[in-house]
């Protein structure tokens, strides 16, 4: 430790800060979970805990201070806004809610509360409710975005029930270039394409990525060849021994956003055997922790790689993610991206199971692009960059099957939705785990579910919405040509 006074909460925090900006994350975990250890009844200083703890991975401590008297106490209408935010990142959606709603009860509601409050209505089945919420939100502020595309998304519009007028009500009234703006022109396009307005629908599109692509600049030549050679280290190591887990096992979907996986993910939580626990960010956090970096995607993390202690960080993501099973043996981690280090993850967890979920190129790739997903996802506000990524994308999962031959499992989402019960039993078989019928009825799970299929997956299953991309074939010929190529190129993805 260093010169510092162990039981200074406000000291420990700022040594925290500082040794993060620095890129020495292991320094700046041991200082925040100091000041979580001394304890604080300030709530500001007891929200920079909290603020410490997730940016390093500590759910497991991050509990445990949510639940003292500083937040869990706490009336204030700014404080219960953060309290549901940090609800929220554990997965704690009925919780989360709970804190929006006091926030009303407290008289302190605001537009941004109500937009949050429906946000979590829907993550909570409550439909109904999270239409009305929203309608509220944009009553009082007709330029919020992001409340407007969730609400253009909770159902399909009609011609005698739209609200395609407020919203270019609300695109006169926004700032230019901000998340409101770019989220209003995603809902605009929803809304047209539902009443088949289809050249003014892709002029929306077209305009609400052009603001995001503009707001997040992305490399995706860098970030392809990082992951080439990120595959080629992974793949050379030597095979390590299957050792034994002490408590549940992960199972991991990974994939493109927009690819089925909460379907998949719904159909598993149903299994005796199995908790959805959602999308952790748990296995890249123990990562930064155990590489002692914040950059992963860096030539120094790939320096650091030969060095890599995987006994410690299959261990240290075990022990932030066990209690989210629930006392189950298997537990699904849906976070999507973890498709980049799939390599890692047998390394570190030779026993997870790992579940590649897949959807045809063209279907997935406008998927992404008709999707607002905020600054996240920055490769699929530009057309180029989707079909650049997604070329990474297949070239590496085709490169993961080679060097772990038997140890992915690619479910179709076509099959998922059109066999289900033939291909979930392959799925359970494949993690060892018997058949269960009730798995495939998703509609019957109350589960909390906090994706952008949140509102649709709970209806049942349906058909895939294949070729969705159609009315707009002209337009996306290009990005056409290169993704289905690398599709023919690497089947396996």
């Amino acid at each position: 430790m260093r010169h510092t006074d162990r039981n200074d909460v406000r000291t420990n925090l700022l040594g925290a800060e500082i040794a993060w900006q620095s890129g020495r994350v292991r320094e700046a975990t041991e200082y925040v979970g100091l000041a979580a250890i001394a304890q604080t009844g300030d709530p500001d200083l007891a929200c920079g805990i909290m603020d410490g703890l997730l940016r390093a991975g500590d759910c497991v401590l991050a509990r445990k201070v949510l639940g003292r008297p500083p937040l869990a106490n706490t009336d204030s209408p700014q404080l219960l806004m953060r309290v549901a935010g940090y609800r929220q990142q554990l997965g704690d959606h009925p919780a989360a809610l709970e804190s929006l709603e006091r926030i009303r009860e407290a008289g302190g509601d605001t537009p941004d509360s109500s937009y949050y409050r429906g946000q979590q209505l829907i993550f909570n089945g409550r439909l109904q409710e999270a239409e009305a919420e929203l309608e509220s939100c944009l009553q009082a502020r007709p330029e919020h975005g992001r409340a407007a595309q969730v609400l253009a998304r909770l159902r399909r519009q009609t011609p005698e029930n739209n609200h395609v007028g407020r919203l270019q009500e609300g695109l006169g009234r926004v700032t230019p270039g901000t998340l409101d703006h770019a989220a209003l022109e995603f809902a605009l396009y929803k809304e047209l394409e539902d009443l088949e307005r289809w050249q003014e629908a892709w002029s929306a599109l077209e305009r609400g990525n052009g603001v995001m692509s503009r707001r997040n600049r992305v490399d995706v030549v860098r970030f392809g060849v990082f992951l080439e050679q990120l595959l080629a280290r992974c793949a050379s190591s030597t095979p390590r021994a299957m050792r034994e887990i002490a408590g549940p096992l992960p199972i991991f979907v990974v994939g493109l956003p927009r690819s089925g996986s909460t379907v998949l993910e719904r159909m598993l939580g149903n299994h005796p055997d199995i908790t959805a626990a959602g999308e952790l960010q748990d296995f890249g956090k123990q990562l930064h922790w155990v590489a002692d970096t914040h950059n992963l995607f860096h030539t120094e993390f790939l320096r650091r790689l030969p060095g890599l202690d995987v006994d410690a960080l299959g261990r240290r993501y075990l022990d932030q993610t066990g209690w989210r099973a629930q006392g189950k043996s298997f537990f699904v981690d849906k976070q999507l991206v973890n498709w980049m280090l799939v390599g890692l993850i047998r390394a570190a967890l030779p026993r997870a199971r790992i579940l590649h979920i897949v959807r045809p190129a063209m279907d997935v790739c406008f998927s992404n692009w008709r999707t607002y997903f905020g600054d996240t996802h920055a490769y699929s506000y530009d057309l180029s960059n989707l079909a650049a990524y997604h070329q990474t994308y297949a070239r590496t999962m085709a490169g993961w099957h080679c060097a772990f031959p038997g140890e992915i499992l690619d479910v179709s989402y076509s099959k998922l939705v059109g066999s289900p019960d033939e291909t979930i039993r392959e799925v359970l078989e494949f993690c060892g785990l018997p058949h269960a019928a009730e798995c495939v009825d998703i509609s019957r799970s109350r589960a909390p579910v906090a994706t952008l299929s949140s509102a649709t997956v709970r209806d049942g299953l349906s058909a895939p919405a294949s070729s969705s991309w159609l009315p707009y074939s002209g337009q996306l010929s290009n990005l056409r040509g290169v993704v289905e190529r690398a599709e023919t190129e690497h089947p396996k993805a």
